[in-house]
């Protein structure tokens, strides 16, 4: 998916959040803006193949081939990386929590693929840091000031533009991507409720070998014996998906979360490009005008997030 896991996608601007607890000082912002610009391309990509797969394959299985690749190529980094040492927790129930919340929005917006545009899906995703917001505010109790509200306000009147409730341009399957945004954004809150505890390798590789066990169990309800085509879209899949997810890590090793994570808002521009070229669907009117309210109340709440940050440093 996607800016899943949009990251993821955070996940994919939570993809992106999900990181930064750990991310060191920051040593080179633009490098680090850069690479979260590339890891929107690999996401915009890996939901490309994604929805191509959803005509051929049911959910789970594409999903599971997904995990199952990404722990492939992340398992043996890590162990190389940090030795066995990586692959212990201090909070193995929270981690397992997290990591259902990861695999629930890749179920939840996959299955949403399978009938929305691409850019429609990741429009309706990227409310996903307003969900995180509010979620924080109920398990964590984070306080939150009247502005951060208004702007939670307009990013939902964002949503509503582009699914368009009440009209006969709504589609009931447009409630996907926005449920799989919630899933994310819980399992992000999860996250916030760790920080610092685990490395953030640790988290990648259980967020990998748990959503893979998981998908696991659920296969052989799901399972569609794939052609050899099929099976390289999704090895080709799980890899630009893991390639982004990398990139995410090594942008908040450059750069401090407050003035990276607004550019994860560039994959919606990826996302409406590669499902033109591809599927060629060009979003309309309402979906391009409700993206852009969904992504100016996310750049303000990160803004505000980013001021409230400075106070908390200045005392």
């Amino acid at each position: 998916m996607t800016i899943a896991s949009k990251a993821a996608r955070g996940d994919s601007q939570s993809r992106n959040a999900d990181q930064s607890s750990y991310a060191p000082a920051a040593a080179s912002p633009v490098l680090g803006i850069l690479f979260l610009i590339a890891s929107t391309v690999f996401f915009s990509l890996t939901d490309i193949i994604t929805k191509h797969l959803t005509a051929t394959l049911p959910v789970v299985e594409i999903a599971w081939i997904r995990y199952a690749t990404f722990s492939c190529i992340v398992a043996p980094i890590v162990f190389m990386a940090g030795g066995r040492a990586l692959f212990r927790t201090k909070r193995p129930g929270l981690q397992v929590l997290r990591s259902f919340g990861m695999v629930g929005s890749t179920l939840l917006f996959t299955q949403g693929l399978r009938y929305l545009p691409v850019a429609e899906s990741t429009a309706i995703y990227f409310i996903s840091p307003i969900l995180i917001m509010a979620l924080s505010i109920l398990f964590l109790g984070e306080s939150v000031g009247w502005r951060r509200w208004i702007a939670a306000g307009v990013g939902l009147i964002g949503v509503l533009v582009v699914i368009r409730p009440g009209t006969s341009a709504f589609q009931s399957t447009a409630l996907l991507p926005l449920l799989g945004a919630t899933s994310w954004a819980a399992g992000a809150v999860v996250t916030r409720k760790m920080s610092g505890v685990d490395h953030h390798l640790t988290t990648l590789v259980y967020s990998a070998v748990v959503g893979c066990v998981a998908l696991t169990v659920l296969l052989p309800f799901n399972w569609v014996m794939p052609q050899l085509s099929e099976i390289g879209f999704g090895l080709a899949m799980g890899l630009v998906f893991t390639i982004g997810q990398w990139f995410v890590v090594l942008a908040y090793r450059h750069g401090n979360a407050s003035v990276i994570a607004p550019f994860s808002y560039v994959q919606l521009i990826w996302a409406g490009i590669l499902g033109y070229l591809v599927f060629g669907s060009l979003p309309d009117g309402w979906t391009v005008v409700g993206a852009c309210i969904i992504a100016a109340s996310g750049l303000y709440t990160a803004y505000r997030e980013r001021l409230r940050m400075r106070q908390r440093g200045g005392a």
